[in-house]
C-alpha cells in the first residue's frame, strides 16, 4: 500500500511540475490534461482506498517514507498515516479538486483578457493556474496523511504559500496584490502560534511523531508551566495550535483575509473554501484530539470562538451584493458550526460536517463562477435577475447546494448541521449555552442570506443591460458537468454517511482510534442511543427548533425578495436603510478591517517611522555615521592650529611637555 499513497501524493505533485516548468511548451491542452490526469488519479486511488477501509477492514498504514534529519534525539522525518480519518479527508480534496480542475478549463478559457496588452505575467497564465491548483492538492494532502508535527508544518504552510499565489493571480490588480498579502500576514499570525505549540510539543514529548506524542500526552496531563502565575501545559499547547486553525480556518478575529481572497479566480475559491485550506485547521484539531480531550479550558476556548464566529459573520452576509462574498461569508458561517462541533468534542460531527459542506459549498462557489461567466465577469447580485430560464443548470443545481447549506430535511447539511447543534446542547462545557443559542439562531441567518441571494440572482426580472441579457446562455459542459457531480453528494451522502460516521464509531472504534474522546465531553451519545434510522432523524428534525427557524428564513427570504421585490425593486437597499446603525456595522464588517488598517497597519507604519526618524536618522545617521565624521572634522579643525611654522611655538610646546614629562616620573 506504500507505493498506492505514494502515487496518491506525488501523482499532482507531477502534473504541477510538467505544467509549470513546461507549459510554454506543452500549451494548454498539456497543461490541463497533465495536471487533471495526475488529480484523477489521486481521487480514483483515494475512493479505492477509502472503500477498503468501509468494505474490507483495511490495516491503517503509519510508516515513515524518508528521514529527514535526527537532532537530539528528534527525529525529523516524511511519513504517512492513512487511517479512517485520512482516507475520509483524502477522498474529499481529491475527488472536489478534480471538478475544480475540469471546471476551470471553462472558467480560465478566455483568461487572456484578465491581463493588460503585452503584460508579461499573462503569458502562458492558463499553463500557471493549473500548476497552481496541482500544487495546492498536493499541499493539501500531504497535510493530511502526514505522521508527524513537521510535516504536517510543512503542508500548512505550503498551502498557504500556494494560496497566496492563487489569491493574487491577476497580478495587475492591485486589489488582488493587497488580498493576497492581507491573507499572507494575518495567516502568519496565526502560524507563530502554531509553531509554538509544535515547539512546546518538541520541547516536553522529544518527539514529533503523531503516535509518540498521544501515547505520553495522559502522563502531561496535570504539568504546570511557569508562564502567566502557572498554566497547564495541556492547555497552552492547545490553545496554540489552535490559534494556527483561527487563521487557517478563518475563525474570528483572524477571519479578515477570507472575504478579501475573493479577489482571486472563482476555482480557487472553491478549491480553498470549500475542501481543502481552509478546512485544515478543523482536521488538525481533530487529528489533535487526544490532546484537546486534557484540557477543558482549551475546549471552552474553541467552543466560544466557534460559535461566534458561526453566528456573527452569518449576518454580514446578509449586506453583501457581491455573489462570491455572500458565499464567503457563508463559508466563514460554516467553519465556525465545524469548529463549535470540535470545542463540543463532538469531532466525528465536525468532520462530517466538513464533508458535506465540502460538496455543497464547492457546487455553490462554482456555480457563482458559471453566472460569472454568463454575465460576463459581472459580480453584483442587484444586477442579475431572472437567470432561471436562461441557466436551468446552474439553477437546479445552486437550488440543490443551498438547499444543502440551509440544513433543508434530507439533504446533507441536515444531517451533519442537525448533528452539530444537538451534540453543543448536551455539552456541559463552560460556554456551551453560549454557543448552543448562536448556532440555533444561525440556522435562520443562513436560510436568509443564502435565499436573498438566491431569488435575487435566479428570479424576478432580468437587470442587467440589454447586450449582457441578450447573450446570455447555459456555460460549457465543462462548466455544469462538474455542478452536476457535486450536486449529487450533496443532496445524499449525508443519508448515507450519518449512520457510520456519528452511530456506529467509525472514528472512535478499533485498536487504532482515529479520533479520541473522554467519556464525559462524550456528547454524540444521545445520538447513538435513540438512532431509528435516518427517517426517524429526519422525522425528529422535523419538530425541532432549528427546522422551524431555517424554514422561517427561507419563506421570509422568498416573500421579500421573491414575492414584494416583483412590484417594488428596491425593497433590498431600503431594507438595509431601515437598518440604519446596524446595517452599517454588518457593512463595515464589525470594524475589524478599520481597526487592523488603522491601529495594527498604521501603527506598525508609524511605529517604523518613528524608529527611522530617532534611530536610524537621528542615532544612526546622525550621531553615529555623520556625527563620527563630524567629531574628526572638528578635532582636524582644532589640531591644525599647532601647525603654525614659527620656532618659538615649538620650542614652547617642547618645554611645556618636558615639564611634563619630568613632573609625571617625579610624582612616580
Amino acid at each position: 500500500m506504500e507505493n498506492v499513497y505514494l502515487t496518491i501524493v506525488l501523482a499532482p505533485l507531477f502534473g504541477a511540475i510538467v505544467a509549470g516548468l513546461l507549459g510554454g511548451k506543452i500549451g494548454r491542452r498539456g497543461a490541463h490534461s497533465v495536471t487533471i490526469a495526475g488529480v484523477a488519479i489521486s481521487a480514483v486511488l483515494s475512493l479505492w482506498v477509502l472503500s477498503r477501509f468501509i468494505w474490507h477492514d483495511q490495516a491503517v498504514f503509519n510508516d515513515t517514507i524518508y528521514t529527514w534529519m535526527v537532532s537530539d534525539g528528534i527525529r525529523f522525518e516524511v511519513g504517512f498515516l492513512v487511517d479512517k480519518l485520512t482516507v475520509l479527508m483524502m477522498a474529499t480534496v481529491s475527488f472536489v479538486s478534480l471538478m475544480v480542475h475540469v471546471y476551470t478549463i471553462g472558467y480560465m478559457a478566455d483568461d487572456e483578457h484578465n491581463w493588460p496588452h503585452g503584460a508579461l505575467t499573462g503569458k502562458n497564465s492558463y499553463q500557471r493556474f493549473f500548476s497552481y491548483i496541482s500544487l495546492f492538492t498536493f499541499s493539501m494532502l500531504m497535510l493530511v496523511m502526514s505522521n508527524n508535527f513537521m510535516q504536517l508544518f510543512f503542508g500548512w504552510e505550503a498551502v498557504g504559500l500556494v494560496s497566496y499565489l492563487l489569491i493574487g493571480f491577476w497580478s495587475t490588480r492591485e486589489s488582488a496584490i493587497f488580498a493576497n498579502l492581507k491573507a499572507f500576514l494575518v495567516n502568519r499570525v496565526g502560524d507563530f502560534g502554531f509553531i509554538l505549540g509544535i515547539a512546546a510539543v518538541g520541547m516536553y514529548f522529544n518527539s514529533m511523531d503523531y503516535a509518540e506524542v498521544f501515547a505520553r500526552a495522559p502522563e502531561f496531563a496535570n504539568t504546570q508551566v511557569a508562564l502567566f502565575g502557572g498554566v497547564s501545559l495541556m492547555t497552552l499547547i492547545c490553545v496554540l495550535l489552535f490559534i494556527g486553525a483561527m487563521g487557517k480556518s478563518a475563525q474570528v478575529p483572524l477571519h479578515v483575509w477570507l472575504p478579501d481572497s475573493m479577489e482571486g479566480p472563482t476555482p480557487i475559491s472553491a478549491l480553498i473554501h470549500a475542501a481543502t485550506m481552509v478546512t485544515a485547521g478543523v482536521f488538525m484539531v481533530a487529528r489533535m484530539s487526544p490532546l484537546y480531550e486534557l484540557s477543558e479550558t482549551a475546549l471552552s476556548f474553541v467552543l466560544i470562538i466557534g460559535a461566534t464566529t458561526a453566528f456573527f459573520m452569518g449576518l454580514i452576509g446578509l449586506v453583501q451584493n457581491d455573489i462570491k462574498r455572500v458565499v464567503a461569508y457563508s463559508t466563514l458561517s460554516q467553519l465556525g458550526y465545524m469548529v463549535t462541533a470540535l470545542g463540543a468534542s463532538a469531532y466525528a460531527a465536525g468532520i462530517f460536517h466538513l464533508m458535506t459542506h465540502a460538496f455543497f459549498k464547492a457546487l455553490l462557489f462554482l456555480a457563482a463562477g458559471s453566472v460569472i461567466i454568463a454575465l460576463h465577469h459581472k459580480q453584483d447580485i442587484s444586477q442579475m435577475g431572472g437567470l432561471r430560464k436562461y441557466m436551468p443548470i446552474t439553477w437546479v443545481t445552486a437550488l440543490l447546494g443551498s438547499l444543502a447549506l440551509i440544513g433543508f430535511p434530507g439533504f446533507s447539511g441536515f444531517f451533519s448541521k442537525d448533528a452539530i447543534i444537538e451534540a453543543v446542547g448536551d455539552s456541559q462545557l463552560f460556554g456551551a449555552g453560549y454557543a448552543s443559542i448562536l448556532l440555533t439562531i444561525g440556522v435562520f441567518v443562513t436560510a436568509l442570506y443564502s435565499f436573498r441571494m438566491y431569488f435575487l440572482v435566479f428570479h424576478g426580472k432580468e437587470r442587467m443591460d440589454e447586450h449582457t441579457r441578450h447573450h446570455l446562455h447555459e456555460t460549457p459542459w465543462v462548466v455544469t458537468l462538474p455542478l452536476v457531480m457535486l450536486a449529487i453528494p450533496s443532496v445524499f451522502i449525508g443519508w448515507y454517511a450519518i449512520e457510520p460516521l456519528l452511530v456506529n464509531d467509525w472514528f472512535t472504534s478499533g485498536d487504532w482510534r482515529p479520533i479520541v474522546v473522554a467519556h464525559e465531553h462524550d456528547t454524540l451519545h444521545h445520538l447513538r442511543e435513540h438512532w431509528h434510522g435516518q427517517a426517524a432523524f429526519i422525522q425528529h428534525g422535523i419538530t425541532a427548533l432549528p427546522f422551524f427557524l431555517a424554514m422561517t428564513g427561507l419563506g421570509l427570504a422568498a416573500v421579500i425578495w421573491w414575492g414584494v421585490f416583483k412590484w417594488n425593486p428596491r425593497i433590498d437597499g431600503q431594507l438595509q436603510m431601515l437598518g440604519g446603525p446596524v446595517t452599517r456595522i454588518l457593512q463595515d464588517k464589525y470594524g475589524f478591517d478599520d481597526f487592523n488598517q488603522r491601529v495594527l497597519a498604521g501603527g506598525a507604519r508609524d511605529l517604523g517611522r518613528t524608529l527611522w526618524m530617532t534611530g536610524d536618522r537621528a542615532v544612526i545617521d546622525g550621531a553615529i555615521v555623520n556625527g563620527s565624521a563630524q567629531r574628526v572634522a572638528q578635532m582636524a579643525q582644532w589640531s591644525r592650529h599647532l601647525q603654525t611654522g614659527y620656532l618659538y611655538h615649538y620650542a614652547i610646546a617642547m618645554i611645556v611637555g618636558l615639564v611634563v614629562l619630568l613632573t609625571f616620573f617625579v610624582t612616580l
